[in-house]
């Protein structure tokens, strides 16, 4: 056997393997939407909240989370968030305070390994993918609030925006908490997808609230739902 013919050889069985291990991957990622879909959809209305794993719980916006989340409760809501430390953790903590249902979408990361505390035990989903995870943070979720973080709470936001904007999911109140945190991004959204470039339309800027304050999160929900009815997204 030639070294060509010896190459194609190891790449064809290599292929087989990968193929019949994409092909057992289809029911874990089955398994996650099953498991998922069953607990939260006896959960009730809940708000999304986001924001960095890195926020310390003396840091300002810590303890906004932990309000706004307890203020949401207090209002008939349920909080999701990703299950991990920091914004996560402020807000499952607001939500145990508020008594409302606390519920945490854990995945397996560097920085965010372990699930939170103030999470409801019956509550906390463990994910291996991403766009699992990211389908129910959506699906479940009567708004987003956003606090400051980083590259995955960018993710997060762009992907309920996009939902939106192309009507692939109901319009539902997408809130980003800091407006010094977060007026550079809305400015270059602004300036350069909207205005230079035309790459979206007017109104979907439309789409984004920005605020400082928890009485403005809370009054936008609040104006929202005064129009809307509360449903899953589908």
């Amino acid at each position: 056997m030639t070294e060509k013919d010896k190459i194609r050889s190891a790449f064809q069985k290599s292929w087989t393997e990968i193929k019949t291990e994409n092909s057992w991957v289809i029911f874990k990622v089955m398994s996650e939407f099953v498991e998922a879909f069953q607990k939260l959809a006896k959960i009730g209305p809940c708000v999304s909240i986001f924001g960095s794993a890195r926020t310390q719980p003396d840091h300002p916006f810590y303890k906004q989370a932990e309000e706004i989340a307890f203020q949401l409760c207090q209002r008939g809501y349920g909080v999701i968030t990703g299950g991990g430390p920091g914004i996560m953790e402020a807000g499952n903590k607001g939500a145990q305070r508020g008594e409302g249902a606390s519920v945490g979408l854990n995945i397996d990361l560097p920085m965010e390994q372990d699930s939170n505390k103030y999470i409801d035990r019956d509550k906390l989903i463990n994910f291996d993918y991403f766009f699992v995870r990211k389908v129910m943070f959506v699906k479940y979720a009567q708004g987003f609030i956003v606090m400051p973080g980083g590259f995955g709470t960018l993710d997060e936001l762009f992907e309920a925006i996009t939902l939106i904007q192309t009507n692939k999911i109901g319009k539902f109140p997408i809130i980003l908490v800091g407006r010094t945190y977060w007026s550079g991004l809305i400015d270059w959204i602004k300036e350069q997808l909207l205005e230079k470039e035309k790459n979206i339309s007017p109104e979907d800027m439309d789409l984004i609230n920005l605020v400082d304050t928890t009485e403005e999160v809370l009054e936008i929900v609040d104006e929202f739902y005064s129009k809307y009815t509360l449903k899953p997204n589908f």
